[in-house]
This record gives structure tokens, sequence and C-alpha cells, in this order.
């Protein structure tokens, strides 16, 4: 996400590496490879130009302070005006009512149905509600199947009637029986169809006048780019939605969409897709994400993801053990699940400022400690309670069970023994993570 042009950024930015000042022209050729960056990024042509003349009067109206360089001067007002153009702050879900209703609107494959669980899950677990979801689209009954399973898996219920083929009077029975149930938040996914029709928008707005929903959000899928732009227009321009979720921008897409949506409609991005697993649904942060495309990484949102999986209790227990030198495989193994639930490896280490840009070619797994593993689960209880028992033919046990080579078992049970050691060296400052990082993954990247 953002790669390309977060690399093409940088490269305008070198432009006023060396200058002692910021001059007219130096900005004006610089802000000129911005404008181009921002196009090729799929940006509206006439919010690219807005942002880079909005960039030129801040820069050229600025003092450069002795401590910034003019080229850092200029990432910094950057990265103040994308913020702004994204909404400058995050923008919260109205959940206010009860039951509250949230309708969901948007194009057929933006997602719609598959985020419609993600955004139930997310009300669910973060806000500490009881949603119901309502299948509304009598077009597709796989729709309404795909809506179905994800409730099983999400244990929330799902409000459908089959024999009515009429929208709008599902819609309004499903408020009602939520009221009737205790359900407090209602969300109802809609039809989409391959391109905006008139039947599709009327129907819509039927939808929206019958159950007057506390918020209307519009899916759109960030891959199409400019399209996904006009797309939000028109339906903005029918329905007066509230807010956006902006999916699949984990995919291979130039963000475009991200960049331009705020300006062109005037509606903030409320949530963005970032993958397949009903988690990966992220609130969106105009300055966070401002942060990535510059190259800052995101450690705010890092923290977060992992305060959301990592346990106090458990981490006191981790570190008294650490202390004891008592850290065992079996500890090490929760360690490696807590942080796969974290979200795709390659996106979490990218919020790591710098990190970026090194791991832009390296092909990073989600599997990448599978290895790892499966060495782990091949030892005993014994063996993973107390490594220092693992012998020459304890290890060749080991390697046979793990599909792997005695080395590989070697290294990971030598490199473990080390970082353990000193893991109980730094224990009293707690950086269990960063001694962590140096176990290789055995195997990665093959």
């Amino acid at each position: 996400m953002f790669e390309s042009l977060s690399e093409r950024l940088e490269r305008s930015f070198k432009i006023l590496k060396g200058q002692g000042k910021i001059t007219e022209i130096n900005v004006a050729e610089t802000l000129k490879d911005v404008r181009r960056a921002l196009l090729d990024a799929d940006v509206n042509y006439k919010v690219a130009k807005q942002f880079t003349d909005e960039v030129k009067i801040k820069a050229l109206g600025a003092n450069v302070l002795t401590a910034l360089k003019p080229s850092e001067l200029m990432v910094k007002i950057t990265h103040d005006e994308l913020a702004k153009l994204m909404g400058t702050e995050k923008s919260d879900i109205d959940l206010q009512g009860n039951p509250s209703v949230i309708l969901m609107a948007g194009l057929q494959g933006s997602g719609k149905t598959t985020h419609s669980g993600k955004l139930a899950r997310f009300i669910k677990s973060k806000k500490g509600k009881n949603p119901l979801l309502v299948a509304c689209d009598v077009y597709r009954p796989a729709a309404i199947d795909q809506l179905h399973v994800l409730g099983e898996q999400l244990g929330i219920e799902v409000f459908s009637d089959r024999e009515n083929k009429n929208p709008v009077d599902i819609a309004r029975k499903a408020v009602n029986y939520a009221r009737q149930n205790s359900y407090n938040t209602v969300i109802v996914d809609t039809a989409g169809r391959l391109a905006i029709d008139e039947k599709m928008m009327q129907e819509i707005s039927d939808i929206k006048s019958a159950i007057n929903p506390n918020e209307t959000l519009f899916v759109v899928d960030a891959m199409t780019g400019q399209d996904a732009v006009n797309t939000a227009k028109e339906f903005n321009d029918r329905l007066d939605f509230d807010g956006v979720i902006l999916t699949k921008l984990d995919g291979d897409t130039r963000g475009g969409a991200a960049l331009s949506i705020r300006r062109v409609v005037d509606k903030p991005i409320k949530f963005v897709g970032m993958g397949e697993k009903m988690d990966a649904l992220d609130v969106f942060f105009p300055e966070r994400m401002a942060d990535r495309i510059l190259g800052m990484g995101d450690i705010v949102s890092l923290v977060e993801k992992a305060q959301e999986q990592f346990d106090e209790e458990e981490a006191r227990k981790l570190q008294k053990k650490i202390a004891k030198n008592q850290f065992n495989f079996n500890d090490f193994l929760k360690q490696i699940q807590q942080i796969k639930k974290m979200g795709n490896i390659k996106d979490l280490a990218g919020m790591i400022p710098g990190m970026g840009k090194a791991i832009k070619n390296m092909d990073i797994d989600d599997d990448a400690f599978k290895y790892i593993e499966a060495i782990i689960y091949s030892m005993t209880d014994q063996e993973r309670e107390n490594p220092m028992i693992i012998n020459g033919s304890r290890k060749k046990r080991i390697a046979k069970g793990s599909g792997r080579d005695v080395q590989e078992v070697n290294k990971l049970i030598k490199q473990f023994m080390e970082t353990r050691k000193m893991m109980k060296m730094m224990s009293n400052k707690g950086n269990m993570a960063k001694m962590m990082s140096g176990l290789k993954m055995p195997g990665a990247g093959r």
C-alpha cells in the first residue's frame, strides 16, 4: 500500500537536499515532482493541484528554523497537508439510539457483505454492543448465505426472509425485531450492482427513508482508483451518506482513492479494510496514514494491535520466568501465536519507522513462522520445558518429525539459548520484544 507513492515523494524531497533555503524556484521544482507522484498514484487531478498549491503557499510563507533543513521542513508541511486532505482527525461511528441503525451501500464486488460482518465484529468486540446483521440483498441468494456463514463464524445473529422480495419491508421488520429482542445495533447489508443504475439508487433511498439510519456508510474498493471516487460522488449526491469504508487497501493499490475521496465528497473515511480476516478492519486515522505514506511508520497503531493481543497478567508471569531464566519453547510458541494474531507480518513490519523501504522487496510470508513452529511441535513436552536436555539423538528425531534439517534444529536451539540469556540480562528493562527479533526463521523466504 502506497509503496510507489512513498518512493516518489522521497525522491521529490531530495531536490531540496543540500539547499540552504527554500526559494520559489526549488519549491516549484519539488512540487512539480510531488504532483506527478500524486497523479501516478491515481489521485484526482484537481485534488493533486489544490494540494500542491496549498503546500507551496505554506512552504513559501514558512520560516526555516535553524534546527530544520529545507527538505525536512517540506516533509513536515507535506505531512500536515496530507493529514488535512484525508480529514485531519478520525471520525467516530454514531451508535446512539436503541437500536442504532447502520445502512451499508455500495457496488457489487466492493466487499460490502464481508465488511458488514467485519463491522459487526468491531462493534461487538470494541464497542460492547449486541449487533444484528440484516440480509437485504434479495437478488443474490449467495449474498444471504454468505452473511449467515459470517454470522455463524462471529456468533452474531442474521435476520433474513428468503420468501420476501421487498428489501424495504425486510429492513423495517429487522429493526422491529431488534427492538423486541434486545439488539442495540442493526447493520443492514443491501444489494449492489455491477454499475450504478436508477433502480438500485431508488431502492436504497427507499430503505434509508424507511429505517432512518444513524449512519449510512458507503463501501468502496480502493483498487478501483478514480472510479471509486466517481462512484462515491454519485452515491453521495443521491444518498448523502455519512462516511466511507475503503476496502482492499492492503492490495496492489496506488492509494489515490484514500487521498481523494474526502476532498471530492466532503465525507470522512471511517474505516479501512486491510485484509481478508474478519478482524482486518481498522479505524481510519488520517495523521497515521500520512505518517505511513511518508515512510514514518505507524508505531501507535502497532502498539494498539499488540495491546489487543497481549494479556497484562500473562506478561507479568512471563517477566518473572525470564528473570529466573525459565523462559522455554512453550512460552516462545505462545509469543509467536500472539504476534500472528496481530495481522499480516509484512504490514506490521511496515509500521516500524524506516522498515517499509527496507522490506519492500522482501518476500515475507504470513507463514514465515511455520518452520519454527514445526520444529517446536516436534519436541516432547519435556524438551519444550527444558531445552537443555535436547542432545544429538533428540535433535535427529525432532528434525525428522518436523521435516527440517538437523542444522536448522541446531540453529534454532542455539539462537533460542543465546536469546534467553540476553533476555535474562535485560529483563529489568522489559526488552523482550527486541531480543526476540534476533531469532531468524529457518527456511524463511524459500
